[in-house]
């Protein structure tokens, strides 16, 4: 799908509305701009809804009547929203799976060995190519460019975690376990690592005085 296109599904909601969850979190929002600058609130609303529609369906996109009711909400004519939901790939203009995997294939992940982790997802879901949702519907596969985590390369996000440090056999655990019912783990590394510390810990500074 290009990203300049707002694509619908056949089946998509007629209708959209903030839930009382949605609006306390718009309302923190909006605050932080001045008077009658609301509308450069667009990028923070987009995800107060699609993180909606995940907790209501089980699918985080944005259908056009979000869009719209943010539009609305905002001011603003349409197009100003879907201008800006169809730019950025972290917003999604059409169904994904329960789990979205977006893998970063840029340079610095492909050199650590993101064609083990592309190999491992579509092993467990069976997706053979990009922006795909498996049968069952729970994963989405979507190749991204760089996630900005090279130094813990190669790098999954799955919904808006971040997992590191990753390799075939520890992606192919990953995302068995959420196959079986599991849950997603703290994001982070994958290895035994603190942050973008040396694998294995730290090697200098280890004595603390004073």
């Amino acid at each position: 799908m290009s990203r300049g296109t707002v694509k619908q599904p056949e089946e998509v909601p007629s209708a959209f509305a903030f839930d009382l969850e949605s609006e306390a979190e718009i309302v923190r929002v909006l605050a932080c701009y001045p008077e009658g600058r609301q509308a450069s609130g667009v990028l923070p609303l987009l995800y107060i809804a699609q993180t909606q529609m995940r907790r209501q369906t089980g699918s985080g996109w944005l259908p056009r009547v979000a869009l719209d009711a943010i539009a609305g909400r905002l001011g603003v004519a349409p197009i100003r929203v879907y201008e800006v939901a169809t730019f950025y790939s972290m917003f999604n203009t059409e169904p994904v799976g329960k789990y979205h995997l977006q893998i970063c294939t840029t340079t610095p992940c492909w050199l650590r060995g993101s064609d083990a982790v592309v190999a491992a997802c579509r092993r467990v879901t069976g997706i053979e190519g990009w922006h795909e949702t498996s049968p069952d519907g729970l994963f989405t596969m979507t190749e991204v460019e760089c996630l900005g985590a090279c130094v813990n390369a190669p790098v999954l996000q799955i919904n808006d975690n971040y997992y590191e440090d990753l390799d075939g056999a520890r992606t192919e655990a990953l995302l068995r376990d959420l196959q079986s019912g599991g849950t997603l783990p703290p994001a982070g590394t994958t290895v035994e690592r603190l942050n973008s510390a040396p694998e294995g810990g730290m090697t200098t500074l280890l004595d603390v005085t004073g």
